[in-house]
């Protein structure tokens, strides 16, 4: 079963994050999407999260018809990562509002902490299966 993290295509963190991912998930189960690509776009919409303003903020776990925001989202990918990383899925303890709370001050402050690039982030050849 595979899900798919959708995020924020031209910001440094969430890019970063993708790679993050990618190296911790040796069988492959995620597969991914910028939200600001066609595919993004539409599985956005057919989960009806819009995005405010045109600036996504959060990122999005699409798994099992079901899509998931924010920290919520955080949570669920770590518990598919190899260990020792699958523990921080524990984080699932802290209230969602807590954990959303922490999730927006990084999401608000993302491209002054960590910049911004003009274009999406294009996957490498060996990546690019991955990709939506």
């Amino acid at each position: 079963m595979s899900a798919i993290v959708l995020f924020d295509g031209v910001c440094n963190l969430c890019s970063g994050a993708v790679q993050f991912i990618v190296e911790r998930d040796p069988r492959a189960r995620f597969k991914f999407a910028s939200i600001q690509s066609d595919s993004g776009k539409e599985l956005m919409r057919e989960h009806g999260i819009a995005i405010p303003s045109g600036d996504p903020t959060s990122i999005v776990l699409v798994e099992d018809g079901r899509a998931f925001q924010k920290s919520s989202a955080a949570v669920r990918i770590a518990r598919g990562l190899r260990f020792p990383w699958s523990l921080l899925a524990a984080s699932w303890i802290v209230p969602r509002f807590v954990r959303d709370w922490v999730y927006g001050i990084v999401a608000r402050n993302r491209y002054r902490w960590f910049g911004k690039k003009e274009v999406c982030m294009v996957p490498t050849p060996e990546l690019r299966a991955r990709f939506l």
